[in-house]
């Protein structure tokens, strides 16, 4: 079974803070005595942390790399036994730690096997799977790598112990060229429960740190999860910042704050340390590899930028990363940029917003009928396959793929070139996604439910079972493309229904109803007018429809429309309006660019 360096950490921070207790002076007074003078200086689990985060390429990666230059991974795998001959304790320790982080067995020839035995035992009480370990005399014959650990100064840190060249001989690394991230993690199907089972563990250790996971429950396996609390958003915004400190984790600051989108009420802001942000950025390169980017694309992103909103900041940290040639343009993107971009560039890939990137497109377009855009990058909200269709027949795209992320938890889907509608890969091993119930209770496979995300890779600011808001359903899938496994169809928000009349009305049916009338954006309202219930229906579309054609058709499809009640007929007291907007017309909000799509104005309390 393989071992990860995540466990290792966990008993290294275990050993640290029973020497900080007192709870095992024998060891720490043992090691002083055999040369050991500051045990806690070798048991510091930030400092080992950072060693091996730099040594691994991402220690939440392990044990495949992916490259930023290519589609491929490193592996890096253990040496196999590892032989450590005790001649200075404090270079032998060394070699224990690391070689066990990189899942190596280790024997250790010493004349002092009662040390080296409680060592051992003092990192296995941590209760983590951890490689085996022997303590035999000297001039016993061993089989394994023996390996020579240098002295290193007394006040040397630990993370640039890591870095030395004798730590090269614990591990081997090989290319798989051809082989993406998603393609060797799906084929690690042996592996796979206690692979994320140690990814969680990990988190939910991390995420104990902070007050408000204090006492959350550590996990054992991966269906574990389901045991564990679900995080609410009304949670979350009371516990993180500018609320409260709650889900802070004490550490030092680092790394990038984004803010929420603030549709409603106040912002809200999110911590990625530095650690989490490289993760982010490790795991959003090959995923922006399976979109369909490719080496010497020149990509114009539109995504929205400023007041800290994360869209444009997180891509252009990825894209900084690969061979690319990106051009920044953030939301003030006009058609001249557009179509200098093309020309002179020869831009061809578009990144953004449907709201945003299909007017511009179209406007594009009719300025310069030759315009051409190979690729199509889009997330934010589902993108109609009208649109999809138009963007084929004019502007000769080959490839429409989206991206679904939150700047919760960054990315939680994507699209390759082999699936369409709503359908998206996930990939468990940085965002888990569970599909339940109202109630909290995970549903059977492929059934409708709201999902809950796990961010596996992100420690401060951590997100466990958090209920995102929005709803799908996920079921295993072969696809053409060659990976195998789950993917999630993605079915919009979890509000996008509207009670009228007694009755309900969901989002998604009236958007597919409308699809033949070439609607590009939706948004329903619903308000009150005196003693009437007024619902709104809004669309954006390149030719608006006739708004009598389009309330004909939508009371022809759905009852509650028209003029259906169960009660008194003569009562007037319900009114439906359909407003025919141009492209571009609805309100877009300031920090996300997003249209809201579900208005219920029956809800506001007056003040």
């Amino acid at each position: 079974m393989r071992t990860y360096p995540t466990d290792l950490l966990l008993a290294v921070e275990h050993v640290e803070h029973s020497l900080r207790n007192g709870d095992l002076a024998p060891l720490r007074d043992a090691l002083a005595r055999e040369g050991v003078t500051d045990p806690l200086r070798r048991f510091d689990c930030e400092q080992l942390f950072e060693g091996l985060d730099r040594l691994l390429g991402g220690v939440s990666q392990y044990p495949w790399q992916p490259l930023t230059d290519t589609d491929d991974v490193l592996e890096t795998r253990p040496v196999g036994a590892v032989l450590l001959d005790d001649e200075r304790a404090e270079a032998t320790l060394r070699g224990l730690l690391l070689a066990w982080a990189l899942g190596n067995p280790v024997t250790v020839r010493s004349t002092r096997p009662q040390l080296w035995t409680a060592v051992m035992e003092a990192l296995r009480d941590a209760g983590v799977p951890l490689p085996d370990g022997h303590v035999v005399a000297p001039g016993t014959d061993v089989t394994g790598v023996r390996v020579d650990v240098p002295e290193l100064p007394a006040d040397a840190a630990v993370a640039l112990d890591c870095q030395a060249p004798w730590v090269h001989r614990l591990l081997d690394r090989r290319h798989l060229p051809g082989t993406s991230l998603a393609r060797v993690r799906g084929d690690d199907t042996l592996e796979r429960d206690s692979r994320l089972t140690a990814r969680l563990r990990y988190l939910v250790a991390r995420a104990r740190r902070a007050p408000y996971y204090a006492d959350l429950p550590r996990i054992t396996s991966a269906a574990g999860l389901t045991g564990l609390p679900i995080l609410e958003k009304q949670a979350l915004e009371a516990n993180s910042l500018p609320a409260s400190r709650n889900l802070c984790s004490g550490a030092a600051p680092s790394g990038e704050v984004l803010r929420s989108g603030a549709t409603s009420g106040d912002p809200r802001y999110i911590v990625y340390s530095r650690t989490d942000w490289e993760n982010m950025v490790r795991e959003a390169v090959p995923m922006l590899y399976a979109l369909g980017v490719a080496p010497g694309d020149r990509i114009v992103n539109t995504l929205f930028g400023g007041g800290m909103y994360g869209g444009l900041t997180t891509t252009f940290s990825e894209f900084s990363r690969m061979p690319v040639e990106c051009y920044s343009t953030g939301q003030f993107v006009t058609v001249d940029d557009l179509l200098m971009l093309t020309k002179n560039f020869r831009a061809n890939v578009i990144l953004g917003m449907p709201a945003l990137i299909l007017p511009l497109l179209r406007d594009a377009k009719k300025r310069f009928p030759e315009l051409r855009i190979e690729k199509v990058l889009y997330g934010g909200t589902p993108m109609t396959e009208n649109d999809k269709r138009w963007l084929r027949e004019e502007l000769g795209t080959q490839m429409v793929s989206s991206i679904l992320a939150a700047n919760d938890g960054a990315q939680l889907g994507y699209q390759c070139h082999a699936l369409g509608g709503t359908l998206h890969h996930v990939n468990d091993d940085y965002t888990l996604i569970e599909v339940v119930d109202e109630n909290g209770t995970p549903v059977p496979e492929g059934t409708t439910g709201e999902l809950l995300i796990t961010s596996m890779q992100k420690f401060e600011g951590a997100l466990i079972r958090y209920r995102i808001g929005d709803m799908g359903r996920i079921f295993e899938h072969t696809c053409p493309c060659g990976l195998s496994g789950r993917v999630l169809e993605y079915l919009g928000r979890s509000d996008g229904l509207i009670r009228f009349k007694g009755e309900t009305v969901l989002y998604g049916d009236v958007f597919a109803v409308l699809a033949d009338l070439h609607v590009s954006q939706l948004q329903i309202e619903v308000f009150t007018e005196g003693s009437k219930e007024i619902l709104v229906i809004r669309t954006e579309a390149p030719t608006p429809p006739d708004p009598g054609r389009m309330r004909e058709l939508l009371v022809s499809k759905f009852d509650v429309l028209g003029d259906y009640q169960d009660f008194d007929s003569t009562l007037d007291v319900f009114e439906l309006r359909v407003e025919s907007l141009a492209e571009g017309e609805l309100p877009r909000n300031q920090v996300s660019g997003k249209v809201k799509t579900v208005i219920d104005r029956r809800l506001e309390v007056s003040a």
